[in-house]
């Protein structure tokens, strides 16, 4: 009797082991992957790892980085999603982590690895946008952070404005709970997961930001926006001529140029 109990366990823990283990090795589930890239000296891009967490408790996989680390981690992406444990690939980073997500989107593209969503906030500088890149949703308060289309790219593109919210600056625009928000339902959207979608009336609400329609590259604004801010500097104050801004669908070099180290520390903080 006891040797009959003891197979009935035994047996039950083989239905058990069997049903985790039924996947065979090397046909590891795909999973995506948000890389998150704070600006400047990692002090001024900390509304990053506070995004990073609200995606994290959605059970997606967030990792957060310096903007000087892009390459490498294309690097690092590409080989995961050709060996297919890693994708939708999505990049957020604000200040030089944003011009970051422009060229390590760009860099992924010429190694033939797409870009489901890249999120700037508050980029440095204007970027046409890869044709590897699925969507673009980039926030910014000022036009010398405007994104257009590169050659070849299909996907949507939205710049949006927020420079009516006189609470945002370059400093602590990765820190808005509002577009937050937006960027989680973005992610969500991306890796195919579920969010609520806003109405036509809640769109209209004040202070809402409407996105344009999916493939205009026109820009969201409201009629009551300031004057648009020049370029930031790496301190809280300080100035800086205004950067020249482009149009949606001008031509633009994706790489930047090299700066020198005392250049950098004349940039804009991050």
């Amino acid at each position: 009797m006891r040797n009959m109990r003891r197979l009935a366990v035994i047996g039950v823990l083989c239905v058990l082991m069997m049903a985790g283990f039924g996947t065979s090795p090397g046909m590891a589930e795909s999973r995506a992957h948000v890389y998150v890239l704070r600006g400047l000296m990692n002090i001024f891009s900390l509304g990053m790892d506070t995004l990073a967490e609200k995606i994290q408790r959605h059970g997606i996989n967030a990792t957060v980085h310096n903007y000087s680390e892009w390459q490498s981690l294309a690097d690092q992406a590409a080989a995961a999603y050709r060996a297919g444990t890693e994708g939708p690939i999505i990049i957020i980073g604000h200040s030089l982590g944003g011009d970051a997500v422009m060229q390590m989107s760009a860099y992924l593209g010429r190694k033939g690895v797409p870009v489901a969503l890249a999120v700037p906030f508050d980029s440095t500088q204007s970027f046409a946008t890869s044709s590897n890149v699925g969507r673009l949703l980039n926030l910014t308060h000022a036009d010398y952070g405007r994104m257009s289309r590169g050659t070849g790219f299909h996907g949507t593109l939205s710049n949006i404005d927020v420079s009516n919210d006189h609470s945002i600056d370059h400093l602590n625009i990765d820190k808005s709970a509002r577009l937050h928000a937006q960027v989680l339902a973005a992610v969500l959207a991306a890796v195919g997961g579920s969010h609520h979608s806003p109405t036509a009336n809640e769109r209209r609400k004040p202070g809402s930001i409407a996105a344009p329609e999916p493939g205009s590259d026109g820009v969201s604004k409201p009629a009551d926006s300031t004057p648009a801010p020049a370029k930031p500097t790496d301190g809280a104050s300080g100035s800086i001529a205004p950067a020249k801004s482009l149009s949606d669908r001008g031509t633009v070099v994706i790489a930047a140029p090299e700066k020198s180290r005392s250049a950098e520390t004349t940039s804009s903080a991050r």
